[in-house]
């Protein structure tokens, strides 16, 4: 370990989850495996949406966003993990270090934002479906996304801003497996309880408004399908909300887990199993749950094949 005094390090180490090397060989491979999955998964669930008309909806331009967010996410964290497990240097710098923190920052508020959205679609989608189409407009669509991105990009700059104005002169050794914020606090030799504050303050009101919009959505929505009367009908109506709902209980239990607290309360080990979780597992899950439990999703896969095929026998 090196202590520089007065002035920013020039680079970081991540430390990373494990010294010992079959240990970091078996992550390596796990996680390559992950990562071509998560690549594969999202970049399908875009493509058959772009290719089948049908799922040209509100439903599936939100989804179609959220592949690849989760795409983004995904490249942002896992390509640096793998290659610190798979070589003996483990340096970022310093604005390598603050770029993928950006991101990821970035990312995640959008997302948040983003699953509220999707979580108003089924509200509208079942709670008024007659107007429908009227109220989920191209328009609306489009600001509900625009939206999105502007809450995690000023989040995103916020955060940065907030910590580049720290000096980091006691350590460059970050024990963590990527730049995240609290680990990166811990090496200031500032005092760091205002930019502490002011990053759970943005991170709360982010998770805490999106979270209300999700859950009073779901209020309105379980109160109209408990009228209905067939158990078809409630079935089919459970079925539209299932996979969103298990996104959402998902991302955000791990993500409250990890973030929504004090920075005296960071524990290495609890904190990277629970982020390797919501950064290098949840990307590769979502495409997983949207698909799967997905008749129309399946149905357009289907279709998609058959057109391929059609078009292989006509050349």
């Amino acid at each position: 370990m090196r202590i520089w005094n007065n002035t920013n390090v020039p680079y970081f180490i991540l430390v990373g989850l494990t010294d010992s090397g079959g240990i970091q060989l078996v992550l390596s491979l796990l996680f390559l495996l992950i990562y071509l999955t998560t690549v594969l998964g999202n970049l399908g669930m875009i493509l058959i949406i772009w290719l089948d008309h049908q799922l040209h909806t509100p439903m599936y331009f939100f989804l179609t966003h959220l592949s690849f967010l989760d795409l983004c996410y995904s490249n942002v964290i896992t390509p640096k993990t793998l290659a610190n497990l798979l070589t003996s240097s483990k340096s970022i710098s310093f604005v390598g270090c603050f770029t993928q923190m950006f991101f990821f920052v970035l990312l995640v508020a959008t997302e948040c934002f983003l699953l509220s959205s999707m979580a108003y679609d089924r509200y509208i989608a079942i709670c008024n479906p007659l107007h429908y189409p009227v109220i989920m407009s191209p328009r609306l669509c489009r600001v509900l996304l625009t939206g999105s991105y502007m809450v995690g990009f000023m989040d995103s700059i916020v955060n940065n801003l907030c910590i580049s104005r720290l000096h980091f002169c006691k350590s460059n050794i970050i024990h963590h497996f990527f730049c995240d914020t609290s680990p990166i606090l811990v090496l200031s030799c500032n005092d760091t309880y205002d930019v502490e504050m002011m990053i759970m303050f943005l991170a709360g009101t982010t998770f805490i408004v999106s979270l209300i919009i999700i859950g009073m959505s779901y209020v309105f929505i379980l109160s109209t399908i408990l009228k209905i009367t067939s158990t078809s009908g409630k079935q089919k109506a459970f079925s539209t909300c299932a996979s969103h709902l298990l996104g959402v209980t998902v991302f955000y239990g791990s993500m409250i887990f990890t973030y929504l607290k004090p920075k005296k309360s960071y524990s290495l080990g609890k904190d990277q199993v629970a982020s390797v979780f919501y950064t290098i597992v949840i990307p590769m899950l979502n495409p997983l749950i949207y698909s799967l439990r997905n008749k129309e999703v399946k149905n357009a896969f289907i279709r998609v094949m058959q057109k391929k095929e059609s078009f292989r026998r006509l050349k």
